[in-house]
């Protein structure tokens, strides 16, 4: 194939945008491209960018100038900037990172062969075209996937309606808008068609589905109908909103067989009044019932939050309060950030700023404590047997992810016997650490004189 039609795409950020990368993926092989990760030389470089914090926004630009660079070397034609770092900032990223043929918003995946074709003849004027973010679904037969082929993310919907304080994705991601559910579906029977058995619903809110298109949440209604697909055997929820995980979600999660007991519920703090000044919902009391709830409908169920630890005006007051709710609600897994001032939102000017200083030695205290709630939690899955879905395999050892591990975020199932890659095999735990598990399958046998060694030790702050 001649070097103008082959293109290389660089994908930085979250699991929503390897999503849209597999989109842009699929359009152009469509229109007739190849997507070639591999040769030296390519045509098109995309850069998929992400805009989220101050750290991505530094590594998007390194990859803009690295990708300037080939193009002055002659290893790649067209460089196209694209997602959200782009949509963030427009012309002031052709600024800091210049050279680029063309920098374009979000939510232009299902046009990108249009895009690429009509890079070479744009005017200076228009190589940047960020305009207010309206989302436009790809065709659901163009996604070219390129993870493993047995779990998928299905994104449901974009953008969001909140407005936290600390938070950049609703400017350039923009309002709520949800994926119709026949397209949904239609997008789920056709992962399952090509082997998919895990599907990992992503959104920046998942419990607000359906609410601009059918005026009523529609997350219950939509789990009932993919528990009904044929070939997928896990559906896994991320990104819960607190007080929209509602009687009627938790009903029908435990009432689907498929829907895995699993909770990703970014908490951001439990202090009452540092979450008012984050402009989030509710307290640490009421989350804790919430908890309660959850795990007396699903008992097996893995909870998972995120913290954002030395927000403006957190005395050691708030943060105590935020370790002793950690220390209550021992939950299975959490993740935290040190808080990042990002210009144009309302809490990059607010008082009470905190020293670096203090904010890392709050996150070193907070992950601390919750490595040992993590040990413990762990702790109590040894002598019990798990489904695990097998990913991978180093020597004796095969890897894989229980219900209480979402890909790339959570902790790992070493094991020993027989298994295959893709497959959903039952393993007898035996053996914990703070973030992974350690266990036999059937099959197994023990060899003498070999003992079981773990083949990853965690460090002493290693987040997961």
């Amino acid at each position: 194939m001649d070097r103008d039609q082959k293109v290389r795409i660089v994908t930085l950020g979250c699991a929503k945008n390897e999503v849209d990368s597999e989109e842009i993926a699929g359009v152009l092989g469509h229109a007739g491209y190849e997507i070639d990760g591999l040769s030296k030389k390519v045509g098109v470089t995309v850069i998929n960018t992400c805009g989220f914090l101050e750290a991505s926004k530094e590594e998007s630009i390194r990859a803009i100038k690295e990708a300037v660079r080939e193009k002055r070397a002659g290893k790649t034609g067209r460089v196209i900037v694209a997602g959200c770092l782009a949509q963030r900032m427009g012309a002031e990223l052709a600024e800091l990172a210049p050279g680029a043929d063309l920098y374009v918003g979000v939510g232009q995946m299902g046009r990108f062969d249009e895009i690429v074709r009509e890079t070479p003849r744009l005017t200076r004027e228009e190589k940047i075209q960020v305009s207010a973010p309206h989302h436009r679904w790809a065709d659901v037969p163009t996604r070219a996937r390129s993870g493993r082929p047995w779990s998928a993310y299905l994104k449901v919907s974009e953008g969001c309606d909140h407005k936290c304080t600390f938070c950049t994705i609703p400017s350039f991601r923009g309002g709520h808008q949800s994926k119709p559910m026949e397209r949904v579906l239609a997008e789920a029977n056709h992962l399952a068609r090509q082997g998919t058995r895990e599907i990992n619903l992503i959104a920046q809110d998942v419990t607000q589905y359906g609410f601009d298109l059918y005026k009523e949440f529609t997350l219950p209604r939509l789990l009932r109908e993919l528990n009904k697909v044929d070939g997928i055997d896990w559906i896994r929820i991320l990104y819960f909103y607190p007080n929209r995980l509602t009687d009627d979600v938790i009903d029908a999660m435990a009432n689907s067989a498929k829907v895995l007991p699993y909770i990703d519920i970014p908490l951001q703090h439990a202090h009452p009044e540092t979450l008012r000044r984050m402009k989030r919902p509710w307290d640490g009391e009421r989350y804790l019932k919430l908890l309660e709830k959850v795990r007396a409908a699903m008992p097996e169920v893995a909870i998972r939050t995120t913290f954002i630890v030395g927000f403006p005006g957190e005395t050691e007051e708030e943060f105590k309060y935020l370790l002793d709710f950690v220390k209550q609600a021992k939950l299975d897994r959490v993740g935290a950030f040190v808080f990042s001032r990002e210009p144009g939102t309302p809490s990059h000017d607010m008082e009470g700023q905190i020293s670096a200083k203090v904010k890392q030695e709050r996150y070193d205290k907070l992950m601390r404590t919750q490595q040992i709630i993590s040990l413990q939690v762990n702790q109590g899955w040894v002598g019990r047997a798990l489904k695990v879905l097998v990913e991978d395999k180093q020597g004796d050892w095969w890897i894989g992810r229980s219900h209480r591990d979402a890909p790339e975020i959570d902790g790992l199932i070493f094991f020993q016997g027989e298994a295959g890659l893709g497959q959903i095999v039952e393993v007898q735990i035996d053996k914990a650490e703070a973030y992974d598990l350690y266990g036999k399958s059937e099959g197994f046998v023990e060899r003498p004189g070999r003992r079981m060694l773990p083949l990853r030790q965690a460090g002493p702050l290693a987040p997961k």
